[in-house]
């Protein structure tokens, strides 16, 4: 199975994601684009930012890409995580896979970006219109 599994500091290659796993015997491909929108409880979005500890981010996505290609028969995987300033409507992270057909496609792509969301060390800082910070999603910081 071919991985691609990164953690990056600019804008996410989406269209060259789409030809990675294209370019497989897989008649399945799901891909979920996560993107920084623009109203969140009633408050606008000025942008996010994301930090990470990239090397255990990357241990454990590659450890979550481990463990769908055995729940499924996954032939290419994507996993890419973007730090850094990311503004409404910019990716934030993508989650692709190619498989030989749709639903274990979809099953295992939903699989790694809730694993994802869960489990590795990735935090989000919220950033208002006003300027008021807030991380998002404390697990990390309570541990």
């Amino acid at each position: 199975m071919d991985q691609w599994i990164d953690i990056l500091p600019n804008v996410l290659p989406v269209a060259e994601v789409h030809e990675f796993l294209a370019k497989s015997e897989g008649g399945g491909i799901a891909v979920f684009v996560g993107t920084t929108r623009k109203n969140t409880d009633g408050k606008i979005t000025a942008l996010l930012s994301y930090d990470a500890h990239d090397t255990m981010a990357l241990k454990e996505m590659k450890r979550l890409a481990d463990v769908a290609s055995e729940r499924w028969p996954l032939i290419r995987t994507v996993l890419l995580h973007r730090t850094g300033e990311v503004a409404v409507g910019e990716s934030s992270v993508i989650v692709g896979v190619a498989t030989p057909h749709r639903v274990e496609a979809f099953t295992a792509c939903r699989f790694l970006i809730d694993e994802l969301k869960k489990s590795v060390p990735i935090w989000k800082k919220e950033i208002d219109e006003n300027g008021h910070e807030a991380w998002i999603g404390d697990e990390w910081q309570t541990q």
